[in-house]
């Protein structure tokens, strides 16, 4: 069956969180139950330059960020010490050395509007305002301002793409194309195969 139109791949990454606290296959059975499929998956330890080309950040992003950590600190009565921007900065900085702190599952998963399905799934990044129903509002309750406290990364279990172009660079980042598959699943005739002629194969 030739790929749809609407047949998109998003990236996804577990956290060294995810692994530790064995919520992998919870996770995945929660993707899976969608209709997306698993097209690519591999465990590993990352390493620090492609995920500094991963994360991708820009300078207005790292203010933007930095700002509201400033802004936090100020709300509970505590110190600021550096420019809104190298907190940004930090953000990064602590995101590489937790996710090389231990293995990381890598995965790419396609379908209909896939990386839209996915990150409704996973949930906002900050956990304690994700959702009740999504992925890191379910298993955790870490926030901004108590890793800013601890001077940490973010604890919310999962990497996802934000945007379709995103994706794909992120794929190219940590996946050769031999890596991934060319399959079809039975769920897909459900939504591509208008009249169940695949059926009869």
């Amino acid at each position: 069956m030739a790929k749809h139109p609407h047949q998109e791949r998003t990236f996804v990454m577990f956290k060294p969180d995810t692994v530790q606290r064995s919520f992998m296959g919870e996770i995945i059975r929660r993707f899976e139950s969608t209709g997306l499929k698993c097209t690519a998956m591999k465990m590993f330890k990352a390493d620090e330059e492609r995920l500094v080309a991963h994360y991708n950040k820009t300078d207005e992003w790292f203010m933007k960020k930095g700002t509201g950590i400033v802004n936090d600190l100020k709300a509970q009565g505590l110190p600021v010490t550096k420019e809104p921007i190298e907190y940004g900065r930090d953000i990064i900085r602590a995101n590489a050395k937790f996710m090389m702190s231990a293995p990381v599952v890598a995965m790419v998963w396609e379908g209909n509007q896939a990386v839209a399905v996915i990150k409704k799934l996973v949930g906002s990044t900050e956990p304690a305002t994700s959702d009740v129903g999504t992925i890191r509002g379910d298993f955790t309750v870490d926030s901004y301002s108590h890793a800013a406290y601890e001077n940490r990364a973010v604890r919310n279990l999962i990497h996802c793409s934000d945007m379709v172009e995103e994706a794909e660079r992120e794929i190219a980042i940590w996946f050769h194309e031999d890596e991934i598959m060319d399959y079809t699943a039975a769920q897909e005739r459900i939504l591509y195969d208008v009249n169940f002629d695949g059926v009869r194969d």
